[in-house]
């Protein structure tokens, strides 16, 4: 009888955050974007320092476009996913099962991310060529981030529905990650 109680305790808790056994809840679906907003943000943060410094290092070494996006892609990548990696790191995981936790996690954001954020710099008349001491290239380099983070909240909410995505990293850390609570 104690189990069932436990086990009625550990439901109401994992409902109270949002993430109910079948998603139907109005609590669970406002938490969804919630959720889904947090985990985009954490993936923008790595993809950002990745993204930011591709750009620079190909316009200060004088790269041609296309060098530029494939080293800022790759950068994105390498960011993105050692800052999901540091985190289930620290939760106890080890080197291996830490990279295919966020591999789960965060490929299919960062494809997304990338694709906006390159295309919306590429798109922009002359930011590619503008150089680093241009607002053109700063301003639509962070429009590009915004683009990219507006785009990608509901792919990673619809990835979360289903188990996927950064609902994998929630795993790790005994389902209370901060929620803002």
């Amino acid at each position: 009888m104690a189990h069932q109680h436990a086990h009625a305790d550990a439901h109401q808790e994992h409902a109270h955050h949002g993430h109910g056994p079948h998603g139907h809840e109005p609590a669970a679906r406002a938490g969804s974007w919630r959720t889904a907003a947090q985990a985009t943000l954490h993936c923008l943060t790595g993809c950002a320092i990745g993204e930011v410094l591709g750009m620079v290092l190909g316009t200060a070494f004088g790269l041609h476009n296309g060098a530029t996006v494939v080293l800022s892609v790759a950068l994105a990548f390498v960011f993105g996913y050692a800052l999901t990696m540091r985190g289930v790191l620290k939760a106890g995981l080890d080197l291996p099962s830490a990279l295919k936790v966020a591999l789960a996690a965060d490929t299919v954001s960062i494809v997304v991310m990338e694709i906006v954020d390159n295309a919306v710099m590429v798109g922009v008349p002359g930011a590619m060529d503008a150089g680093l001491g241009s607002a053109l290239f700063w301003l639509a380099l962070a429009f590009s981030l915004v683009v990219a983070f507006v785009l990608t909240v509901p792919v990673n909410r619809w990835l979360i529905a289903r188990g996927k995505g950064h609902a994998v990293v929630h795993a790790y850390h005994g389902g209370h990650q901060d929620h803002g609570h």
